[in-house]
């Protein structure tokens, strides 16, 4: 049996398009490697990203570090960064095959063809990963929505991913269902523009929609939803955190923010102001009790002023954020910010985002505090429960490095006791 490796680089996007692959692969007769398989891999995948240059870098380095640990592979380039430079990635030594998004169907077939092995499809409808085949068997992501009209001025997705498509809510009720079979605890619904989500489908259609017929339709312990633009946060939406989806839809909205000056976003195509962000994030907060709303931040755009950068400083510290990524603006190759003049010198980028980190670090410590004393579910992750992740997006372990019986899956009602050195929060069990 051919044996494949995967390895996944960037967004919940491209987990989630990594988990098919999977899933594909293991339905085409093919095994797909897990985490602790000590046997050589004949295939290695690497589902790359594309989203900065740093990505570029990173990509480039795992598949030639791929290549000199197994020789013998085909080693496979897919995702956005061969999407947005297939011939730069063609002309790598370490690279056997090249296949951006928009093939990414094709990608088991062709791999197929290029070892010259006959597709032998499973009569066990596997269409779920086996525990520890990827991604353990604790947590997984759901692409509801693909692609995005927005075209933000720094930002390479629109021409990697495509325009806005969503998934049917059918096609999304089966995959969680599938998923719950295969003792997935938590999923994450991963999109663009998850907000949009519906448009092209049917009247009605909407993200709150399917939100409450999965919730309906499926037993799925956890349900996180990975990232909503300002605009799309309104009550009728958080009406399903507070009533159908409570004690099941995560308690946490990570809502982008990029930039906190009015300029700077108008020159990135944002479509809110620094206001109107603030006002949805205190929205969430009276709403959504004891939610954690975190945060994406760029420093150093294009024409950004110390006056901006002070504006993204202000706006952080009134958020309160309970954690931030904070990136320097990398200039991407088929965006409109590339072309813009103004460009801001790297060390002052780099100086700028150390400052918001700062912010971020201070903000997310503060509100690991104030939950302190709070009890609050948690699952726990890894063989053997060594730590965890709450509903509102908090990293906690046990007490004394101590593990819990049945690890990885379990779900346990826990209070948060003490933050320890690393800011991880410590709980002990009720």
């Amino acid at each position: 049996m051919v044996t494949v490796e995967i390895e996944t680089h960037g967004c919940k996007l491209n987990t989630a398009d990594s988990q098919q692959l999977a899933a594909e692969f293991l339905r085409a007769g093919f095994a797909v490697r897990g985490r602790d398989d000590e046997a050589m891999p004949d295939v290695f995948v690497l589902n790359s990203c594309t989203v900065t240059h740093v990505a570029d870098k990173k990509a480039r380095q795992s598949i030639s570090a791929a290549k000199r640990r197994y020789p013998n592979a085909l080693t496979v380039m897919t995702g956005c960064y061969p999407e947005r430079a297939q011939e730069e990635i063609a002309n790598l030594n370490s690279v056997d095959l090249v296949l951006g998004n928009r093939d990414k169907h094709d990608l088991v077939t062709t791999v197929a063809e290029r070892l010259s092995v006959a597709l032998t499809p499973c009569a066990d409808g596997r269409d779920v990963i086996p525990a520890g085949a990827l991604l353990g068997r604790t947590r997984a992501s759901v692409k509801i929505q693909e692609g995005c009209d927005q075209v933000c001025a720094y930002c390479i997705v629109p021409k990697v991913r495509g325009r806005e498509r969503s998934v049917s809510v059918e096609e999304i009720v089966a995959t969680v269902r599938g998923l719950e079979d295969a003792g997935c605890r938590e999923v994450v619904f991963t999109g663009t523009q998850l907000g949009h989500y519906g448009f092209d489908l049917d009247d009605g259609v909407g993200l709150a929609f399917m939100l409450r017929t999965v919730l309906a339709q499926t037993t799925m312990p956890r349900i996180r939803v990975s990232s909503l633009q300002p605009p799309e946060i309104n009550d009728e939406l958080l009406d399903v955190w507070v009533n159908e989806g409570e004690g099941r839809l995560c308690p946490h909205f990570h809502m982008p923010l990029q930039s906190g000056s009015d300029g700077i976003l108008s020159r990135m195509h944002r479509t809110y102001s620094s206001d109107e962000f603030l006002r949805k994030v205190e929205l969430v907060r009276e709403r959504v009790d004891g939610c954690g709303v975190t945060t994406d931040v760029i420093a150093g755009f294009p024409g950004e002023t110390e006056e901006d950068h002070e504006a993204s400083v202000t706006v952080m510290r009134t958020a309160e954020f309970s954690d931030a990524h904070v990136f320097p603006y990398s200039a991407r190759p088929g965006t409109s910010a590339n072309h813009f003049a103004e460009h801001v010198d790297a060390s002052v980028k780099t100086e700028r985002a150390g400052q918001l980190r700062e912010v971020s670090t201070a903000s997310a410590e503060r509100f690991r505090d104030s939950m302190l004393g709070a009890v609050r579910p948690v699952l726990w992750e890894g063989r053997r429960g060594k730590s965890g992740l709450t509903d509102n997006y908090i990293k906690v372990r046990m007490q004394n490095g101590g593990q819990r019986a049945g690890g990885d899956g379990l779900i346990e009602v826990v209070e948060l006791d003490r933050l320890d050195r690393d800011g991880t929060v410590i709980v002990k069990a009720l």
